[in-house]
């Protein structure tokens, strides 16, 4: 049974208190908030753990080179991969997605080569694809939502043209909660022989995900979305498309030989792992990703649809309030305005005086808001230590602004 009482008390920073009220935090599609399992792994980390990893032979470099490549396997075992030398370890999605950029797809790309993307992209799977188009004349190919922030997979795969070369897709909008069909997305690509990247950053912390089942290309999750510490994450890249890869940073540890003259690389994922990696940050991902697993990632999935489906009743109330992404198949996100002259930030900056926090602007996501015809939204977003109590104190919040905004 999924006690959200006790989840709570594993999160030290939910007891406190913002502007004189109960900290509400409704931010966690931005970043998550950390268990005490996670702090307590990255002190000790830090006060009685460190050293470099795999270079050394002494005792302190050998503890944390284990810790450290322990993480490889947690990753692999929480994404339901068999093959844990397909993950890559690294910063989180954007690094992970430039790596697919300059590694993969800038060495097989030319002008008219195409790329197909959503138009509900994060900037991060976004940004790289323009510096192809900027550089190698690469066309970027979008395909719309429609009005209730649904990706039609047959419009993506109509798309799909004898010049694509990659489908670049979001497994769930981190602005509307939209959950994407993916699989048939991935199916169809492979038939077309083209290859499929998936941003996993959303989708990995809100439903158990089985990318060997799934069929994805390359997979890029985020350490501080999954309760985390930044500067973690991770990128499922399969084993024959790591043979096509040329690595993106060159440094340290993904070398096998160095000379004047001649320069040997490591065997993948190492190839693709440069210089000292954010070590205790990744342990912690390590240990956030065994928290979630304890918690079950079904369990968690069916407590934050619980909350979705409250949620969604309680703002369907506001007739004054405009909620984007209104499709049945979404996680609980929810971006919304008000039908007033009241901006996304004077809105956010009422509820936090009521001690919600949530977000407010574009999300980097320029072309969605361009699509939905607004400059920003504000957005809640629920995780795993969430409640209904606290959806009805983000109500009379909203109720406290729209009287405010009148």
């Amino acid at each position: 049974m999924y006690d959200v009482t006790e989840v709570r008390k594993d999160f030290p920073i939910l007891s406190r208190e913002v502007n004189g009220k109960p900290l509400v935090y409704l931010d966690n599609g931005a970043s998550a908030q950390k268990p005490q399992a996670v702090i307590d792994a990255v002190t000790r980390g830090y006060a009685e753990e460190y050293a470099n990893v795999h270079r050394g032979l002494h005792y302190l470099s050998n503890l944390a080179t284990e810790k450290y490549e322990g993480v490889r396997g947690i990753i692999a075992r929480f994404l339901g991969v068999a093959d844990e030398e397909q993950i890559v370890l690294n910063s989180g999605t954007t690094e992970g997605i430039n790596t697919v950029a300059y590694g993969w797809a800038m060495p097989r790309m030319e002008a008219g080569d195409e790329i197909v993307l959503s138009v509900m992209e994060h900037h991060a799977n976004i940004v790289p694809w323009h510096f192809l188009r900027e550089r190698q004349g690469v066309q970027l190919k979008w395909v719309d939502i429609d009005s209730r922030g649904a990706l039609d997979p047959q419009a993506v795969i109509d798309a799909i043209g004898p010049k694509t070369k990659l489908v670049a897709i979001t497994h769930l909008s981190n602005v509307l909660g939209t959950v994407v069909d993916v699989k048939t997305i991935i199916d169809a690509a492979h038939e077309k022989g083209v290859a499929v990247l998936v941003d996993g950053s959303q989708s990995a912390v809100h439903m158990p995900v089985n990318l060997d089942a799934l069929g994805a290309d390359f997979y890029a999750i985020t350490g501080h979305k999954l309760y985390g510490p930044s500067g973690s994450g991770a990128i499922f890249i399969k084993k024959d498309r790591l043979a096509e890869m040329r690595p993106f940073i060159g440094g340290g540890d993904m070398i096998r030989e160095v000379h004047k003259d001649e320069v040997t690389y490591a065997d993948p994922p190492m190839k693709f792992e440069a210089g000292t990696p954010g070590i205790v940050q990744t342990i912690g991902l390590g240990v956030a990703l065994e928290y979630l697993m304890d918690l079950g990632m079904e369990n968690v999935a069916a407590h934050e649809a619980r909350l979705r489906d409250y949620a969604r009743e309680r703002l369907d109330g506001l007739n004054w309030l405009s909620v984007q992404g209104t499709t049945e198949d979404k996680a609980a996100i929810f971006s919304f305005t008000m039908n007033s002259a009241a901006h996304a930030h004077d809105i956010s900056t009422i509820l936090d005086k009521k001690g919600v926090a949530v977000r407010a602007g574009h999300h980097c996501a320029g072309p969605l808001m361009d699509f939905l015809g607004v400059t920003g939204t504000c957005r809640a977003s629920f995780g795993l230590y969430n409640t209904e109590a606290e959806v009805d104190t983000l109500i009379d919040a909203l109720e406290l602004a729209h009287d405010l905004f009148g």
